[in-house]
């Protein structure tokens, strides 16, 4: 299941963001590549203890905690800390798979990768290039979206970002180890969850709301594992 968030950060977030990120020193980005994605990883990336991805890793977590839809789509138990990468020109990343596991840094706590999520934050326009490839069953998806918008999608898949022929992209990217570790069943509670949504929209006292968010929240359990 890919699913675009879109406005997970405003304008003033964004002009913060790109603020930190102009004044920040910068590391080769294989610094948190397996080693396989080593192989095939060229951009930069802020050193994960460093002030600016402190402060910027808070700021995603908050406006996350109130973006309804990345909630459902990702039904997080677990995030981990948010991370930082700009591709300049002649940078990209081949094709690869993230870690299934991944330690928390400082911490010995591990969380599984059950979603990658990226959020763009530089406007399409500022480079040319780019685009997050995803390959899933469906096939091949390029993606290229809006500063502050957000793609979420499972961490299962192959994917790569082209590489950049002009500008800089910047983005903010992140996995979060789900409630429910199956993508099949996520993607089932996500379209009963949107199909309760509409619904209540449209005929707000309709039973089937009642009837329809008991099941979701039975096939919940059945699925959660905390």
């Amino acid at each position: 299941m890919i699913i675009h968030v879109p406005n997970v950060l405003d304008a003033a977030q964004l002009a913060h963001c790109q603020k930190l990120l102009g004044q920040a020193q910068w590391v080769d980005g294989r610094v948190t590549a397996g080693y396989q994605s080593a192989r095939v990883k060229n951009n930069q990336q802020l050193p994960e203890d460093s002030a600016e991805a402190r402060e910027l890793g808070d700021l995603v977590v908050r406006a996350l905690e109130r973006t309804p839809l990345f909630i459902t789509a990702a039904l997080p138990l677990r995030v981990f800390p948010p991370l930082f990468n700009r591709y300049g020109e002649g940078m990209e990343f081949g094709s690869h798979l993230d870690n299934s596991i991944r330690q928390i840094p400082g911490t010995p706590h591990r969380i599984r990768t059950d979603v990658s999520a990226t959020l763009f934050l530089s406007s399409p326009l500022d480079y040319d290039g780019g685009e997050l490839v995803v390959e899933d069953v469906y096939g091949t998806h390029s993606i290229k979206l809006p500063a502050g918008d957000m793609i979420v999608y499972p961490a299962s898949s192959l994917h790569r970002v082209t590489k950049i022929s002009r500008g800089t992209r910047t983005a903010c990217f992140f996995w979060v180890q789900s409630m429910v570790r199956d993508d099949g069943a996520r993607t089932l509670l996500f379209d009963m969850d949107m199909g309760i949504h509409r619904i209540r929209q449209e005929q707000p006292d309709h039973p089937a709301v009642v009837s329809l968010t008991n099941v979701y929240h039975n096939l919940l359990r059945r699925f959660a594992e905390m």
